[in-house]
C-alpha cells in the first residue's frame, strides 16, 4: 500500500473521531498517532488532510449537501461522511491531486470501511460534485460558496 493511501486511511481514522466532538484536530490526530505504527510520510501528508478538512468542513459540507438531495449530511454514516470529507477536499482544494485519483481513492477506502453500499453511494456524490464544480472548471471560492 502506497504512502498517500496509508495517508488517507489514517485521516479518515482522525476524521471519523473528530465527527464526536471530543477533541481537537490535533489531539484527535495525536491520540491515534500514538496508538498506531505511522510512517513519518504519511503523518505529514494525513496531517495536513484533517487540517485542510476539518478548516473548510462549513463548505465542504455544504458543497455535499448540495449534491446528495436525498440524503442530508446528518443522516450519513460517520464513516461515509468522513470519506466524502476527505475527498470533496481534495476535489476542492487540492490542485496537486488529480480529481480521478481522489475519487478513486475515496471509493476504496469506502469498500475497505464502509458498508456493501458506501462505495456506490460515495462515487455518485462524488460524480456529482466533479460534474457540477470540478469539471466545469468553476472551483472558485464564489462558486463553492453559491452552492
Amino acid at each position: 500500500m502506497g504512502i498517500r493511501r496509508k495517508a488517507r486511511e489514517l485521516a479518515i481514522q482522525v476524521l471519523f473521531s473528530l465527527d464526536f466532538g471530543v477533541h481537537t484536530p490535533e489531539q484527535a490526530f495525536e491520540l491515534i498517532c500514538r496508538n498506531f505504527s505511522i510512517d513519518k510520510k504519511a503523518k505529514d501528508f494525513s496531517k495536513e488532510l484533517v487540517l485542510g478538512v476539518w478548516e473548510n468542513r462549513e463548505r465542504i459540507d455544504s458543497v455535499i449537501n448540495s449534491v446528495s438531495k436525498n440524503w442530508r449530511l446528518e443522516r450519513m454514516s460517520r464513516i461515509d461522511k468522513s470519506i466524502l470529507r476527505l475527498a470533496t477536499y481534495e476535489l476542492l482544494f487540492r490542485d496537486d491531486i488529480p480529481p480521478k485519483v481522489s475519487i478513486n481513492e475515496a471509493i476504496e477506502l469506502a469498500k475497505k470501511y464502509g458498508n456493501d453500499s458506501s462505495y456506490s453511494f460515495i462515487n455518485g456524490i462524488l460524480d456529482s460534485i466533479y460534474n457540477s464544480i470540478i469539471k466545469k472548471g468553476e472551483k472558485d471560492e464564489a462558486e463553492i460558496q453559491s452552492i
